[in-house]
């Protein structure tokens, strides 16, 4: 079933094979696989920008070092489209994250969902070859549940889905509930700020935990 899929999404899919006898892991890419505040704060430090970490949002936490104030919300686009630009391909991986991925494709098939905007898919694909993360990569534009479906139709195995960002679950929860749904936040200071996202099943803390829990659920059936 493809309702609800962005057009630019579909023939990312006709591209992939997917075995239906193997578990399948689904993950985020930004805050699950790279650190992707600790490239913007790279990033806004050359240009004279902080983020001063008082909410998750990015707009009105952007500030310049100069005044302290924030920049104007309109330009959070623009700031945020020449970060991807200079960065995408180049954002330092998550602690333990290829190491853990590596492991589980023992078990499973991997595929990254990200949200990175279309004409930085490439930028991201670099990115994840250079960092030992070469996996499928869909560039996904919009909620995230309708692809989940689609990418779990006919699997006869466990699947997994791994994201930082609660509305995600909840999107994966509304069109694929029977997906298990794993809340990750690689960076510290984000983690902190989120409680556990009220539509996953689990919150964890690292990839090995992360591994070690799909692992147990593989073997055994239990979490």
């Amino acid at each position: 079933m493809t309702d609800g899929i962005h057009p630019d999404v579909l023939p990312q899919l006709a591209d992939l094979v997917i075995d239906p006898t193997r578990p399948l892991i689904i993950t985020d890419a930004d805050e699950v696989l790279f650190n992707f505040m600790v490239g913007l704060e790279g990033f806004l430090s050359a240009q004279n920008l902080f983020f001063d970490w008082s909410s998750f949002a990015l707009s009105g936490n952007i500030r310049r070092t100069e005044d302290l104030q924030p920049i104007d919300p309109q330009a959070v686009g623009k700031l945020l489209s020449d970060f991807f630009e200079t960065c995408c391909a180049t954002l330092p991986a998550v602690d333990g994250a290829a190491k853990s991925l590596a492991t589980l494709s023992q078990h499973a098939q991997i595929i990254v969902l990200s949200n990175v905007p279309p004409q930085y898919a490439k930028d991201r694909r670099e990115g994840l070859v250079d960092k030992n993360m070469d996996y499928p990569l869909i560039a996904n534009i919009g909620s995230k549940g309708q692809v989940v479906r689609h990418l779990t139709e006919g699997l006869k195995a466990p699947s997994f889905f791994i994201d930082d960002i609660p509305h995600n679950h909840s999107s994966v929860n509304l069109h694929a509930a029977h997906v298990h749904r794993l809340h990750y936040v690689a960076d510290e200071r984000l983690s902190d700020m989120l409680g556990q996202a009220e539509d996953s099943h689990t919150r964890l803390y690292s990839w090995p935990d992360i591994e070690a829990h799909i692992i147990k659920h593989i073997e055994t059936g239990e979490y």
